[in-house]
């Protein structure tokens, strides 16, 4: 077999991945193993982007489409002015809503607290989503950006996942919460809290080339966790830790609800 240096393995070095759009200038010139050859054509990633969203919602799963080679990977806003995340990292979109053309492979929404709050009735982007959305391969999202989606209507009767101190507002939002890393349903595929990105775009990975694929991507990557501490989820963290966290999230939890209610007039759900 042909020995891929790690740039062709990986579609590009990963610093290079964040603001720019992957198409045709991104085929690699060796020939893939068999079975993980792209398919022909540019797949359309649309990723919406919003100002004090969490930015590793976005930036594991981006990382990962864009190591899938024919691939146009599209950041998505109202404009092209920088979005700020909500630990103060500048992200750039690429497209605004108003270029990007319907029926794209897979369309993402990323997470957050008060930002993405803030979108979940936002009458430009709900236009967007359930303008892209329905035409879309894929319907996606990590984090609390899956309520962004039940807030459009794009999960209406199907089984999802989102950061586990707001999974249960999702049934204010038509969908049926599943406590899960990730949720495939069809062709809605949601990741839980933050750090499920990872997770979520290996899954993708898959599904839009092949498993071996995935794996190579993880290797490439080195995914490989060995947290320090075993605390990552409610049972494994105990009673003590348990109840700190969602002490601290008790006021990110009430607006969550508020913003799933009015969504949930305004859906007539």
């Amino acid at each position: 077999m042909k020995r891929l240096t790690f740039a062709a393995l990986a579609g590009g070095l990963a610093g290079t991945l964040a603001t720019k759009s992957f198409a045709a200038e991104s085929q690699p010139s060796h020939t893939m193993p068999p079975g993980m050859e792209p398919p022909p054509g540019i797949q359309r990633i649309v990723m919406l982007v919003y100002p004090k969203m969490t930015a590793l919602d976005l930036i594991a799963p981006q990382l990962l489409f864009a190591s899938l080679m024919n691939v146009d990977v599209q950041l998505v806003w109202k404009d092209r002015n920088p979005v700020v995340s909500d630990t103060g990292v500048p992200i750039v979109p690429t497209q605004t809503f108003e270029n990007v053309a319907a029926s794209p492979t897979v369309i993402f929404v990323p997470g957050g607290t008060k930002g993405t709050f803030a979108i979940m009735n936002d009458a430009d982007v709900l236009t967007f989503l359930q303008r892209v959305g329905p035409t879309a391969d894929y319907v996606t999202s990590v984090c609390t950006g899956a309520l962004v989606l039940g807030s459009a209507g794009l999960l209406r009767g199907y089984r999802a996942t989102t950061h586990w101190v707001v999974r249960d507002v999702l049934g204010m939002l038509g969908a049926t919460p599943v406590a899960e890393r990730v949720v495939v349903d069809r062709n809605r595929i949601t990741g839980a809290g933050v750090t499920a990105g990872f997770d979520f775009g290996l899954r993708m990975a898959a599904k839009l080339r092949s498993d071996d694929y995935a794996r190579m991507l993880q290797l490439a990557y080195e995914y490989d966790p060995q947290p320090p501490f075993d605390a990552g989820s409610e049972a494994k963290a105990g009673a003590h830790i348990d109840g700190a966290v969602r002490s601290f999230y008790a006021p990110v939890v009430a607006s969550a609800m508020e913003a799933a209610g009015i969504a949930h007039r305004r859906l007539a759900l």
